[in-house]
């Protein structure tokens, strides 16, 4: 028995290590790490930022990024391992992004501008995020438009202050254990006032804990939980949680991987069949994605898949409409080799094969520009369905 064991426990071994050495990474190549320094009337001396870019920016030069910014220096080596552990395999569900954080160099005229916005003498801090940080962002990296605010105590405190007073700045904020008591940053005060003016969608996850570190904010956080909650706003996605029992220092962290899935869901999760949306059919879908895309995410959403998800499951039910849905996924994505692939597979399940046959060769040949492995499965599909002609 031992020796047998033995065996098994060495077979795990050697397939743990083939697994290894075929995906090999070289772990410098996983963050690069740059250093931006932003000069501007606001700051003449020059602020100092790290920017950890995604693996495969440098050769991927026609895509765009995500942007997510924390202040805190301390930040960086967290958020941008978890960036790339969440999102190294196939983007999901952590899109790639620029991590922005600051250099951990004390800079006198950010901590004073810092301290004028918790006295609410200004709002110069806005100001250079809006003018200076962002804009320079946009110009010397391939944004495309959709930025996260990630903070925690303090910074998490500011992030919702700049909702609140600049909502336009970022798209969502991640605020875990923020600083609310004594009004801090008049954010109870104002937030039911500064929520009903959005007009734009934006997303706000809120988070806090029951340690002796966070048992002072807790009455204030719940204050503002009540706001937010029962605030009308159409436009105001929140997630508010609790994760009491957790240290301290855990906080960002379980905060920031609760953030990214909810944030990024509507890209990750396709509609299924029994949805509303998809109730109404084909051009319903297209509607929601199109909202996606153009109010929400500010890039192509596509919803091709949540197309091919009601096409193929209207197959045994009603024929006729399964494949006017999944003839106008064609129509939207005309270089799709997944849309002509499911059109195939609904005349294949109709036993409709030179149908099949049609779309799916179509389908290989779109497939040429995709990974090995979509272009062998296209193929597979096709031989499958040469086969049941055949017979």
């Amino acid at each position: 028995m031992f020796k047998y064991k033995s065996y098994q426990l060495m077979f795990i071994i050697v397939i743990c290590l083939n697994s290894l050495s075929s995906n090999a990474t070289d772990i410098s190549t996983l963050n690069p790490l740059e250093k931006l320094t932003i000069k501007s009337e606001r700051f003449p001396e020059g602020i100092t930022l790290n920017v950890t870019l995604p693996q495969g920016y440098q050769e991927q030069t026609d895509k765009e990024y995500v942007v997510l910014f924390d202040l805190h220096p301390r930040s960086q080596p967290y958020l941008s391992g978890m960036h790339d552990w969440m999102g190294h395999n196939g983007e999901w569900p952590w899109l790639d992004t620029i991590i922005v954080t600051n250099s951990g160099n004390y800079n006198e005229t950010l901590g004073k501008y810092h301290e004028a916005a918790v006295e609410g003498k200004n709002q110069i801090l806005l100001d250079f995020f809006e003018l200076d940080l962002l804009s320079e962002l946009d110009k010397k990296y391939r944004t495309n438009g959709f930025r996260i605010f990630s903070g925690f105590t303090g910074n998490g405190s500011l992030g919702i202050y700049t909702l609140l007073n600049r909502p336009e700045l970022f798209n969502a904020y991640i605020a875990a254990s923020p600083n609310l008591s004594d009004n801090h940053l008049n954010i109870v005060s104002q937030a039911q006032e500064q929520l009903s003016k959005l007009n734009k969608p934006r997303y706000l996850f809120l988070s806090i804990g029951n340690s002796n570190y966070e048992k002072a904010q807790l009455e204030s956080f719940s204050k503002l939980e009540k706001i937010i909650s029962n605030h009308p706003n159409q436009h105001l996605t929140r997630n508010i949680k609790r994760f009491d029992d957790a240290y301290y220092m855990s906080q960002p962290v379980l905060a920031t991987a609760h953030a990214i899935e909810d944030i990024f869901k509507d890209i990750n999760e396709d509609l299924s069949p029994d949805s509303a949306i998809s109730q109404q059919g084909a051009q319903a879908i297209i509607k929601h994605y199109q909202y996606l895309s153009k109010e929400k995410f500010g890039f192509e959403i596509s919803a091709q898949s949540s197309l091919t998800a009601l096409g193929l499951s209207l197959v045994q039910t009603d024929a006729d409409k399964a494949i006017d849905v999944l003839l106008t996924s064609i129509k939207a994505y005309p270089d799709s080799t997944f849309a002509y692939s499911a059109l195939a597979k609904a005349y294949f399940q109709l036993n409709l094969f030179e149908n099949a046959i049609k779309y799916q060769t179509i389908a290989v040949a779109k497939s040429k520009s995709l990974i090995p492995w979509h272009q062998r499965k296209q193929q597979s599909y096709l031989e499958q369905y040469q086969r049941a002609n055949k017979k």
